[in-house]
């Protein structure tokens, strides 16, 4: 059975909550990532940046439902989902369009655990801890370099 320890990116990239959202975009695009984990000044995972919180900046504003209720308004979407909606596309600083509380793995959570949160989470980019450290990232392509591996290894 295959760990992450195997597969994961040692050299890993990340940023700091007040990085510029346009520079961690350029990051992801020259480097071609998913997601940068985002550190706090100790060294402390903080959270993750990936594509999908920056293309929620070119999307148009969510309206909020709601429905009348003895003639006033009542709202079927929370204030607070709102509100992070319109800070995420609003944006200049990583913290301010990061997902926060990550889910990470250790190095020898099994790779099939992780394939299964990135498809049950459609997660891209799992952070790797140990000892409350990030070693490393799993991302999509980690786990596809195993499948196109262990094909060519079949070949022979």
């Amino acid at each position: 059975m295959q760990v992450v320890k195997n597969i994961m990116t040692r050299d890993v990239v990340t940023v700091t909550p007040d990085t510029d959202i346009n520079t961690a975009a350029a990051i992801m695009l020259e480097k071609d990532f998913n997601g940068l984990p985002v550190l706090d000044d100790q060294g402390a995972l903080v959270g993750v940046l990936c594509q999908s919180d920056l293309v929620v900046q070119q999307r148009e504003f969510p309206l909020p439902s709601f429905f009348t209720l003895l003639g006033g308004f009542v709202a079927l979407t929370s204030l607070e989902k709102l509100q992070r909606a319109v800070d995420k596309m609003a944006a200049t600083k990583v913290s301010q369009a990061m997902t926060l509380d990550p889910v990470s793995v250790t190095p020898d959570t099994p790779v099939n655990k992780v394939a299964d949160l990135m498809v049950d989470k459609k997660f891209h980019t799992v952070p790797v801890l140990e000892n409350n450290k990030l070693v490393g990232v799993v991302g999509k392509k980690d786990i596809l370099r195993l499948l196109a591996s262990a094909g060519q290894a079949d070949e022979k």
